[in-house]
């Protein structure tokens, strides 16, 4: 008996996934048999500081889902909890004993770590004679696909998008079509009883995981629902994305994130709504594979700032100095004093998500307010986040800190009171995650401080007891940030 072996990772689906198609197709033509292959890998999960995490969730429902999908095909999915550097060729190594492997085939994955991992794995099938494949499946362009005209990378967001555009529009059925897999090869599955055994996943506790609150089911039924629902508002999404209160963005980053959902399905069905909103819509999915890019370009914005003269930017550290510990400790609390900042944070950190806006917001305040560096943000985000993707996360914070490609200009300073004023007008938002503030006039739901004793006690909160006054003086901390980032930047120039 002979296999193929698709390896699945970020691209948890059964349908349109390159990998999947390849190693189908690979075993139709060879008369051979496909094997689903996932591996819960420790590298990755013994980081994690919560055994209650909800990404792990995500993911383990949607391998759960494609289980039933396979079981429909009298096949399965063979699955393994331990480090992937060993897991996979063990798992090589045991599927080799029942009969020749004659390729495995999986997709790309972008991050430092886990291209290290995956030359580990393609060195030992080197070893073994497996010959291994990856392919692009996680954006429409990646690496050198889109360049400057003089072959150069891209790093500004602007002339990136035009180029992404140029590009796509040169062959856009191509770029967009989808790759078959059940629909044409199902026959080419392996049977049930031909696979290696799984280690246990029936719960999370088999991979040392507890339930959590997940809001946000993973699976693609879950994905195709909440994309379905989008479509019906997809017009209206560049007047209202930028409000946190109202039903405008498409809360499908973490689908896209953990590919339960196809970027080209998703491109494709956008594109053919040819409306206003549903092209703005795109034009933040292209923010997506620039920032893929920018980290593929510049692995170094891991760990330093794009711009390599605001690497010298002065930052408040709150590993070596008390108040800024109890400062960063109130902004991951969401217990600044400043609501839209605190309601945002507390978004966070009880559901995993947070709106567009309030990233941008809760980062400028980090960063601008407080003067702590972006990375403390970065990886609080990292452990917080549901859709945490290095290269987004990075990029994102980057552009908040001013550091980053195509970031805000430092002198562009959020304030946190107007920005709620201008996106929360009537405190809907602020009211749902700070309760605490909840019958304060409209007035004063942004600067509570600024309420009369007499408002405060009618409306059962008074400022500095039920809810902290601001940590930080905006104004003042403006000037400071100011400052620092003019002294860096008379020290050297952009990239």
């Amino acid at each position: 008996m002979d296999f193929t072996v698709c390896w699945f990772r970020r691209d948890l689906r059964l349908y349109d996934n390159a990998a999947f198609y390849h190693a189908l197709r690979a075993a139709s033509k060879a008369g051979a048999n496909c094997v689903a292959f996932f591996c819960f890998d420790r590298e990755i999960l013994d980081r994690l500081p919560d055994r209650a995490d909800r990404r792990v969730e995500f993911i383990w429902q949607s391998i759960q889902e494609m289980t039933e999908t396979l079981k429909k095909h009298h096949s399965g999915i063979v699955v393994r909890y331990g480090k992937a550097s060993e897991a996979v060729p063990a798992f090589l190594a045991q599927l080799a004993q029942k009969g020749k492997i004659l390729s495995i085939h999986t997709n790309h994955d972008y991050e430092p770590r886990r291209i290290k991992r995956d030359k580990h794995i393609r060195e030992y099938c080197t070893g073994a004679g497996i010959p291994f494949f990856s392919y692009k499946d996680h954006v429409i362009f990646e690496k050198e696909e889109v360049l400057t005209k003089a072959g150069t990378p891209q790093r500004v967001y602007t002339p990136y998008k035009n180029a992404w555009y140029m590009k796509l529009d040169e062959n856009k059925s191509f770029f967009l079509k989808a790759y078959p897999t059940l629909e044409k090869f199902s026959n080419a599955l392996a049977p049930i009883q031909s696979l290696p055994e799984s280690s246990p996943y029936n719960t999370l506790h088999d991979i040392g995981f507890e339930p959590t609150d997940l809001q946000l089911k993973g699976g693609t039924a879950e994905g195709q629902k909440l994309f379905t629902e989008f479509l019906a508002r997809i017009d209206r999404y560049g007047e209202l994305r930028d409000w946190p209160a109202k039903k405008g963005v498409s809360t499908l980053s973490t689908h896209l994130r953990f590919g339960t959902l196809s970027i080209r399905e998703l491109v494709g069905t956008a594109l053919a709504r040819d409306s206003a909103g549903a092209k703005k819509w795109v034009d933040e999915l292209v923010w997506r594979e620039f920032y893929n890019a920018i980290l593929h370009f510049f692995p170094k914005t891991q760990q330093h700032a794009f711009r390599p003269e605001f690497e010298s930017v002065e930052w408040n550290d709150p590993d070596q100095d008390t108040a800024v510990a109890a400062q960063f400790a109130a902004w991951c609390e969401g217990r600044t004093g400043y609501p839209i900042v605190d309601a945002a944070v507390r978004q966070l950190n009880q559901t995993g998500f947070m709106h567009n806006r309030l990233r941008m917001i809760t980062a400028s305040f980090l960063t601008k307010d407080l003067h702590i560096h972006w990375k403390q943000g970065e990886r609080y985000f990292a452990r917080k986040l549901l859709d945490y993707d290095l290269s987004q996360n990075l990029g994102g914070w980057q552009w908040s800190a001013s550091t980053g490609a195509d970031g805000q200009p430092y002198f562009r300073i959020f304030n946190p009171v107007s920005q709620g004023q201008k996106w929360d007008p009537e405190g809907t938002f602020v009211r749902q995650y700070c309760p605490e503030l909840g019958k304060l006039p409209d007035k004063y739901i942004h600067c509570p401080w600024e309420a009369s004793l007499s408002v405060q006690v009618e409306a059962n909160c008074t400022i500095g007891k039920d809810y902290p006054f601001p940590i930080v003086d905006h104004d003042r901390e403006r000037l400071i940030a100011l400052e620092r980032f003019k002294k860096a930047s008379k020290n050297g120039r952009a990239v």
